[in-house]
């Protein structure tokens, strides 16, 4: 997620890995610098941008140290709410954000948690403004209470994933019935693409486009009640359920 939020911005970028040649390739691929640790990343950086797994949160706090101090911090991480954040970070302007892949095309959905930022200084109102901009380049921006904010990772965060199934089940389905790979992968992404632009223009009014396609008695009715039978409904109710055990 941190490759596609610096793909988005395309902007050069301070950046550290574990694996050293990943920084190396990113800071390659966008005119920035792969550094030797994250305390070096945050004495060249204004904004910090967390994106390691979430039980790390103090340990890299730790290895920040006084280079975190006066930064704004944003944080990506799962699962880890802001006074957690605020704790790691004392003396920082916190900021939670949940992006989706597709954000390094610019696609993306964001949500921040309401809250974010706020300090205390003559400037933070500049700062969190600036700071919500910056993500709202990478698609749509939307700010929820933090606790719908895993909910919502649920939804959009996990989605991609999510879409990639559904378009490779499709994919399969017309291999069974005799129609290559390489050819049913565009007719199907393409279809995906399509319709999401076509519910945007709609207002996201799902039932609506359903219903101009499906024809009572027709073929799609008889492919919707299929899916239905199978339980997509409920599949995708559970895949909620178990991300937010």
């Amino acid at each position: 997620m941190a490759t596609a939020l610096a793909r988005g911005w395309g902007r050069p970028a301070a950046c550290f890995d574990p694996v050293p040649e990943r920084a190396s390739r990113l800071a390659e691929e966008l005119g920035g610098r792969a550094m030797a640790g994250n305390r070096e990343v945050a004495e060249n950086a204004d904004l910090l941008v967390l994106a390691h797994k979430p039980a790390q949160l103090r340990e890299v706090a730790a290895e920040l140290g006084e280079g975190a101090k006066g930064r704004a911090v944003a944080s990506i991480l799962a699962a880890t709410p802001l006074t957690d954040l605020r704790a790691a970070y004392p003396d920082s302007s916190v900021y939670r954000f949940l992006p989706s892949l597709p954000v390094e095309v610019r696609r993306g959905a964001i949500v921040q948690a309401r809250g974010s930022g706020g300090g205390t200084g003559p400037d933070s109102a500049e700062l969190d403004e600036s700071v919500t901009a910056l993500f709202a380049e990478l698609g749509m921006l939307v700010v929820l209470d933090e606790s719908l904010v895993d909910v919502a990772m649920g939804l959009m965060s996990c989605a991609p994933a999510y879409v990639a199934l559904v378009a490779e089940a499709q994919i399969d389905a017309g291999v069974r019935r005799g129609i290559p790979a390489a050819q049913g992968a565009p007719l199907v992404v393409e279809t995906l693409a399509g319709t999401a632009e076509l519910l945007r223009s709609r207002g996201y009014d799902t039932v609506a486009v359903r219903r101009e396609v499906t024809s009572p008695g027709g073929v799609t009715a008889r492919g919707l009640d299929a899916l239905e039978r199978g339980g997509v409904r409920a599949a995708f109710s559970d895949a909620l359920d178990a991300v937010l055990r």
